[in-house]
Formats: structure tokens, sequence, C-alpha cells
């Protein structure tokens, strides 16, 4: 029965029903958020090529973009929320500004990514940071959580290293330079820095 339904589907439905198994391997059970993503397709890219500037196109068409999406990301010293573009391609993640590659981190110096088991849209990528001028952790939120970790976890081959966590979740700024992103439940969903120079998410 199950063979013959899936003989019946589409490559598309076939791609997107072999995605959220990967999805569920990784979360259900363990973030909050996901029993209401389960319903919700995926979509193969939530920022077209012509919304991309021209210039960071040129730069990596090479490694071939895969999918990219709008995040916030928050700054390491400060915490500021800035808005910018998540770009992942056949090799590395890239961080855009409009013309500007924030940051590049390929597949194979990202050594883990954090998400916290309550319901927000936080996802921490843990960079490989062996000196003081390399860029650290990427503290970014993305309305697409799900989608994109599971497209990422696809292309780099690194479903084992998404991690759910409870409380607080460490991050390194720079070599040797350590903060903390704390998450707790209350009435109103809020990011902020706190008076301990952590950033707090609470949902």
């Amino acid at each position: 029965m199950v063979r013959k339904y899936m003989r019946g589907l589409t490559p598309q439905k076939k791609a997107q029903l072999q995605l959220k198994l990967i999805t569920s391997t990784i979360f259900k059970g363990k973030k909050e958020s996901y029993p209401q993503s389960v319903a919700q397709p995926f979509m193969d890219t939530r920022i077209s090529e012509q919304d991309i500037n021209t210039r960071v196109i040129q730069i990596i068409r090479n490694e071939h973009i895969k999918y990219s999406v709008p995040v916030i990301k928050y700054d390491r010293n400060g915490f500021k929320p800035r808005p910018r573009q998540v770009i992942l391609t056949q090799t590395a993640a890239y961080v855009i500004e409009e013309a500007k590659i924030k940051q590049r981190v390929p597949y194979t110096s990202l050594k883990g990514i954090s998400v916290s088991n309550l319901t927000d849209g936080m996802m921490i990528f843990h960079v490989t940071c062996e000196d003081r001028k390399q860029k650290g952790d990427v503290v970014m939120q993305c309305d697409h959580l799900f989608e994109c970790l599971t497209k990422l976890s696809v292309f780099a081959n690194k479903q084992n290293v998404i991690n759910v966590v409870h409380g607080s979740i460490k991050i390194e700024i720079q070599a040797g330079k350590e903060n903390t992103v704390d998450f707790s439940t209350g009435q109103e969903p809020v990011v902020y820095k706190a008076k301990n120079g952590h950033l707090m998410v609470v949902r």
C-alpha cells in the first residue's frame, strides 16, 4: 500500500516527504513548535535570485545557490538585531547584508547547530574558531527554522550536529571569548540583552 502510494507521487512530492522525514527525525518530541510545522510545505527557496544582490551572486555562483532565507542576525557584541539573508550553497552558508558577504561558514567548519526546545525561531551556528581574527558563532532568528535547518543538514550532510537544548546555549564570540543565550517562557515573546550581558529569548 505504502509502496503503491510512493510510486504515484511526483518527484517533487517525494522529495518533500523525504525532507519532512528528516525534520521529524531531528525535531519530533524535542522542539515545541515542531507539531505546528508538519502541515506546512517546504518551499524550494524563500528569496528569489532577483532579490539577491548581483555582486553577491557573481561571487558565489560557482558554489551553486541551493536555498536562501531572510533572517534577523544578532551582533556578537551587544546583540543588536540586523536584517540579513542566509544563502546556502553546495559547500557553505553565507550571511549577507545587501551587497556584502558578512560571513562565510564552510560546512567543514560548522561543528554544531543549536536550537532551543521552545517555540522560538532562534538558531545558532557553532563555527570552528582558531584565532581572534576569525568570526565566531552566528546567532540568528529565522521564521522558517525547520525548513532552513533540514535543507542545511542535507546539503552539509550534518543531520547529527543539530542539537535541541533546554535553558541556555553557550556561544563563542571569537577564539577564547564566550557568551550565553538564555531561553525562557513568558507572557509576551521578546528578545533582548539582559543585565548580565546574555541574550535573553522569551517565548
